[in-house]
């Protein structure tokens, strides 16, 4: 259709329906398909910020208190399981001390033992004697139960010497097959345990860097789609801008309508009509460049989506450990590591305290020799006194006592010997007690359940391993999900095949329908100002009023004022088409 052309009677030819409701199918078009894609596009942003959640989450379970407490437990079994075969060599020197103390003993003793027959002896003896004096009868009588009585300690004392002596036999030869387990399993648990510690320091190390990589480019996608929601503004110019294009056919509908537009010569409409064509195609051409060209950048963001989401799903199977024989989690490996070296340490954690039991049996034994001797002590000075009043009461008697005052003295004198006994069982004590508390100290040097320990570490590990499993199963589906809604919405958002080819059609219709000439009509100036003016004012972005001042007219005297008006706005201007 050739611009300017005019109906029977003046009336002159409107844009055809099917150019209205080609702009307004594309109107339409361009509001529910950038609104779908506004909504793929959240969608996709909730989903990125769910794997950031997770990501998170699993961050922290790497970093949590659990596995910094795991591997401490780990290192400090370590510690103790290098420690205990020095322990152990250290327990047997002092078990080899005890026992040299305890058979130095057993000559004392058995000394004590011989002195307490003599005095036995000489008690029965004194008691015979003086059967026929009657102050002597009971106190040779008292004198006998002290020397039974401390013939007894010292036979107690005896006794308790030898179960000394076999307590340390059974702790030495204990302690001798335990010195050779630790040299089978210790280094063999130790290097399995370090090994595993080495594990939860390096997997957390490249779970933490593999996540910060995922963060990294989870977060490089968050302002992909942050920066294609803004691009998506495009889709509201280019709605606005078509809802202009209409209004301005309204707009010249209800001038030509008005007294004013039918007064005009049919020339005159028509050459106004030309320049509407004209302003109108020229819009929509402007509208269309831009449209193709925010769309490609659109798509193009988009289409480096499907980079980004590969190497996502591609560092979310490095973290799943894709083909590995932990099923993608190395906490599992290393339950089945720590808990096979639990099995071990229990052994070892037997052998320790059955060892400590015995070494406690020889403490408690020493401890009561040490009472024993005082008993011993006491029992010595009770006869030392009594053959003393013996003595006494002896001499006082004159030759009737004599007989028995001779054999006193023998008691006083056997009584002294009990007491350098007693000194040298002291003496030996003293080497006892010694030795006694060098076992005690390897004793408490290794106290404490290993296998507890090393179970609360598996304990921990296990709980990590689960909820590593969980994080992970979580950050998977999140993964796949991104994937999955990226590849979704490069057909939904990629506008220019379909909305550019009907854009760009309705350009060429309202092109065609201005004609190649657009008509002069500087002399209608003043008659169109007002309609210029109404379209003028619904425009909301530069880019328009810039198009419309390039084909419309300015009314006479007002050229400077509307560039200057132009001017004086455009940084304001600019700024609103910022917004839009």
């Amino acid at each position: 259709m050739a611009s300017g052309t005019a109906l029977a009677h003046g009336n002159l030819r409107m844009p055809a329906t099917d150019v209205r409701d080609t702009l307004e199918t594309a109107r339409t078009q361009v509001e529910s398909r950038f609104l779908e894609g506004g909504a793929v596009l959240v969608s996709v942003l909730e989903v990125i910020n769910q794997l950031m959640a997770s990501l998170d989450r699993l961050t922290k379970s790497l970093d949590s208190e659990g596995s910094t407490d795991t591997t401490a437990d780990l290192l400090q079994t370590v510690r103790t399981l290098v420690d205990l075969p020095q322990l152990e060599t250290r327990r047997q020197e002092n078990f080899a001390v005890l026992s040299n103390a305890g058979a130095a003993l057993s000559t004392h003793v058995a000394d004590m033992q011989e002195t307490m027959r003599y005095l036995r002896t000489f008690a029965i003896t004194v008691k015979i004697t003086g059967a026929g004096i009657a102050e002597f009868g009971g106190f040779a009588q008292e004198i006998l139960e002290r020397i039974q009585s401390g013939t007894n300690e010292v036979n107690g004392f005896a006794d308790q010497l030898t179960s000394l002596e076999r307590d340390l036999k059974v702790a030495m030869n204990v302690g001798a097959k335990t010195a050779k387990g630790y040299e089978i399993t210790i280094p063999k648990v130790v290097a399995a345990l370090e090994e595993d510690a080495k594990t939860i320091a390096g997997h957390r190390k490249d779970l933490a860097a593999i996540a910060s990589q995922v963060s990294a480019i989870a977060r490089g996608v968050q302002n992909k789609v942050a920066s294609t929601l803004s691009a998506l503004q495009i889709g509201d110019i280019t709605r606005q801008r078509i809802e202009h294009v209409q209004s301005a056919f309204t707009f010249l509908e209800e001038f030509f309508a008005s007294d004013e537009g039918r007064a005009l010569s049919s020339n005159a409409r028509s050459r106004i009509e030309n320049l509407i064509h004209h302003l109108t195609a020229a819009q929509m051409r402007d509208m269309v460049e831009d449209f193709q060209r925010e769309s490609r950048n659109v798509v193009q963001t988009i289409t480096s989506f499907s980079h980004d989401t590969q190497e996502i799903l591609k560092l979310r199977d490095e973290m799943n450990g894709a083909g590995e024989e932990t099923d993608g989690n190395f906490m599992r490996a290393l339950e089945d590591s720590v808990s096979t070296a639990l099995v071990i340490v229990k052994d070892v954690e037997t052998a320790r305290l059955h060892t400590n039991r015995i070494s406690q049996s020889t403490l408690d034994t020493t401890s009561n020799l040490l009472k024993s001797i005082a008993s011993i002590r006491a029992v010595k000075t009770d006869i030392h006194y009594m053959a003393l009043n013996t003595n006494l009461r002896c001499s006082r008697m004159g030759e009737e006592g004599r007989s028995i005052n001779v054999i006193t003295a023998e008691l006083r004198i056997f009584a002294a010997k009990l007491d350098d006994s007693a000194d040298c069982l002291v003496t030996g004590l003293g080497h006892l007690e010694t030795a006694g508390n060098g076992v005690a100290s390897t004793h408490e040097a290794a106290a404490g359940r290993l296998d507890k320990r090393l179970a609360d570490a598996v304990g921990n590990i296990r709980a990590g391993a689960n909820l590593m499993d969980q994080e992970l199963a979580i950050l998977s589906e999140h993964g796949r999900e991104v994937a999955t809604k990226i590849s979704l919405s490069l057909s939904k958002l990629d506008f220019q095949n379909d909305l550019g080819e009907t854009l760009a059609s309705c350009a060429d219709t309202l092109s065609e329908l201005a004609g190649p000439h657009q008509s002069e009509a500087g002399d209608l100036a003043d008659i169109i100002a007002p309609l210029a003016a109404r379209i003028m004012k619904v425009y909301t972005m530069a880019q328009e009023r810039n198009v419309h001042s390039d084909i419309l007219p300015a009314p006479t005297g007002a050229t400077l004022h509307a560039v200057e008006t132009v001017a004086a706005t455009s940084d304001e201007d600019l700024f609103e088409d910022a917004l839009f």
